[in-house]
């Protein structure tokens, strides 16, 4: 290559080009393919005579690869080879250089990268061309061969056979008005066209001279107010956008403060108006609310206070009726146990039973006059009280005694004593069972059904299913419903099995009451829910019902009425009526009738027990202000 530089010119040189021919030892002969190929094989190739070359044996797991790890000083510079299958120790040449292309060095050492740069080329012009080769003839004379491949397509256009590419004219330019060319006449047969929004023309009180009463008044103006009213007023409750002013002439006019933000919504105006007008259905709001009974045609059910039992110094957890509804028993914090004439408010009888009294239930047999008292005292005792009993002994852990001295005075007839606190007793609808509940999330040992007439008690569950907080036997058929804190399952007591589990869909289950027909059950839960099942329908609660603003503590059917009642922590018992139909594929009618107050509050307790007179369409409630209110 011919270069000029100064008044001289240089030779063309001869350069030899050596090439080093480097030959790469390797061993495996299988050829340079990927050795992904053979992973899954045990071999790794082929030789020339067609055999399989196979993999080196390696019986390293990863114990003996960390004892390696451990061990061998030269661990860390050791490397696996695929490509042979063996493993290869780095000399310190090779571990430097890969140190010096891990730093984004060069791995020559004696490369200098700030060598002079070397200019194979001058910046000066040449005179002379570097060849005076004379151009081609294709350069100056039209190519037959295009012109014959444009002829084709020239035939092929007048053909229609091809057809050229339409250029679109985008004389619109890029950004249009949208409603610049709408014609109302044609627009106004399409049904589904929306105009654009129209702005509102000014008025009087937007002139910078207006009369006088369209200008804002002392009062409305509020000098006296710092801000004055207007400024504190949402803009949405505003009269007027802005605020009237007058002036004698229209150069006294200041600029207008608001001008951009008034744009602004203009430009909003136009961007978020719909391009299609939307079909809205005309709905009543009526016609959205179920068609609900008035109240009045549901009645008979409680509406006002009648009696009020005053007696107890405690909170008084829970309450029971006789089935022939002329007694009503109660149980207090105060360790006493009372029995009052429903009618008359009058307490007959009080027993001091030497503990709290947690829970109350009366025989529902009417033959036998018997009442079931759970004491939390120290030998936390069940007793039971009846007339002419015979003792018997002891079962396992429950001790079966008969009342003695004193006790025996009092009425006492029985007492069962529970290796834990119980917190609940049920009776079976013919009278002869009955089931305690002691709270324990450790152990088995929750639930107990006693029988009287054989002075038999059993423990029905073997495992834990969770903390029971209260049980209720089948009205008709051999089904027992225990409660755990989210669910309620149901047992069938003759075959021993589970039929059921019932998700509640509440954090902790307080109390439960089953339908006098059997296939419904309601439950009441400390996160003011109450839920209603329906057995038939599903699994998950039919209704869930939401009216009590604390924990509900107690919810009771009644045994004739539709009705059902729940009482709360916020001092009120909410009466509903729930029809049940005979109709399978008619869902039960739930409406709720009546908010009966009459409780004071105390200590964040309110209702704790609710029950419903066995005949009359009567309620009775005990609270924490250590009385029980009866509503008729």
């Amino acid at each position: 290559r011919l270069e000029a530089s100064g008044s001289h010119r240089s030779r063309p040189s001869s350069v030899l080009c050596v090439m080093h021919l480097e030959y790469k030892d390797i061993r495996n002969t299988v050829g340079n393919i990927p050795v992904e190929w053979y992973k899954d094989f045990p071999h790794i190739g082929y030789n020339l005579d067609g055999k399989k070359i196979y993999k080196p044996i390696r019986n390293k797991d990863e114990l003996d690869d960390f004892l390696d790890k451990m061990e061998n000083p030269e661990y860390w510079r050791t490397v696996h080879d695929k490509q042979t299958g063996s493993d290869i120790v780095l000399s310190d040449d090779q571990v430097e250089l890969v140190n010096r292309l891990q730093r984004g060095q060069f791995g020559d050492v004696n490369f200098n990268e700030y060598e002079p740069m070397v200019e194979f080329f001058s910046s000066d012009v040449m005179i002379h061309p570097i060849t005076n080769r004379p151009a081609d003839k294709r350069s100056f004379i039209p190519s037959l061969t295009e012109k014959e491949k444009v002829s084709k397509l020239v035939h092929a256009i007048k053909m229609g056979w091809l057809k050229p590419r339409r250029v679109e004219d985008d004389g619109r330019g890029r950004y249009y008005d949208l409603w610049a060319s709408e014609d109302s006449s044609i627009l106004a047969r399409h049904r589904m066209h929306l105009p654009a929004p129209k702005i509102p023309l000014p008025g009087h009180h937007e002139s910078y001279n207006p009369p006088p009463e369209y200008l804002f008044t002392d009062e409305e103006n509020c000098i006296q107010t710092h801000p004055p009213l207007w400024e504190q007023q949402d803009p949405g409750d505003r009269k007027l956008p802005f605020v009237p002013r007058k002036y004698s002439s229209l150069r006294q006019v200041p600029a207008f403060s608001h001008f951009i933000h008034e744009r602004f919504e203009r430009c909003l105006d136009l961007y978020l108006c719909p391009r299609q007008r939307k079909m809205r259905v005309n709905v009543n709001p009526e016609d959205l609310i179920p068609q609900l009974p008035k109240p009045k045609d549901l009645q008979p059910f409680p509406t006002t206070q009648s009696l009020v039992y005053r007696g107890h110094s405690g909170l008084v957890r829970s309450i029971s009726v006789s089935p022939s509804g002329q007694w009503l028993a109660s149980g207090s914090d105060d360790g006493s146990v009372r029995f009052w004439e429903v009618c008359s408010s009058r307490c007959m009888k009080m027993v001091q039973v030497g503990g709290a009294v947690k829970s109350v239930a009366w025989n529902p047999n009417p033959s036998v006059c018997l009442l079931a008292v759970v004491i939390l005292s120290s030998e936390r005792l069940l007793s039971a009280q009846q007339e002419g009993e015979e003792p018997a002994e002891g079962n396992g852990s429950v001790v079966w005694s008969e009342a003695e001295g004193e006790e025996l005075n009092q009425g006492v007839r029985l007492k069962i004593q529970h290796p834990k606190a119980v917190h609940q007793v049920v009776w079976h609808a013919k009278g002869d069972y009955l089931a305690s509940v002691m709270p324990d999330n450790t152990s088995h040992l929750q639930v107990y059904i006693h029988q009287l007439s054989r002075r038999r008690s059993q423990n029905p569950f073997s495992r834990n299913k969770g903390l029971v907080q209260c049980v209720s036997f089948h009205p008709i058929r051999p089904y027992f419903f225990v409660a755990t804190q989210r669910s309620i399952r149901i047992y069938n007591l003759v075959k021993q099995e589970m039929t059921k589990k019932l998700q509640a869909n509440s954090k902790w289950i307080s109390s439960m009451a089953v339908h006098p027909g059997g296939d419904h059950v309601i439950c009441g839960s400390y996160d003011c829910k109450l839920s209603w099942f329906d057995l038939d329908l599903s699994t998950k609660p039919y209704k869930m019902l939401r009216h009590h603003k604390k924990a509900v503590r107690g919810v009771a059917y009644h045994r004739l009425y539709p009705l059902f009642a729940s009482a709360s922590d916020d001092g009120s018992v909410i009466v509903c009526h729930g029809t049940v139909y005979n109709d399978l594929l008619q869902n039960p009618l739930i409406v709720p009738v009546k908010v009966l107050r009459g409780h004071v509050m105390t200590h964040d307790l309110g209702v704790l027990d609710v029950t419903f007179h066995p005949t009359q369409p009567w309620v009775f409630s005990s609270g924490a202000d250590a009385t029980i209110r009866l509503f008729t």
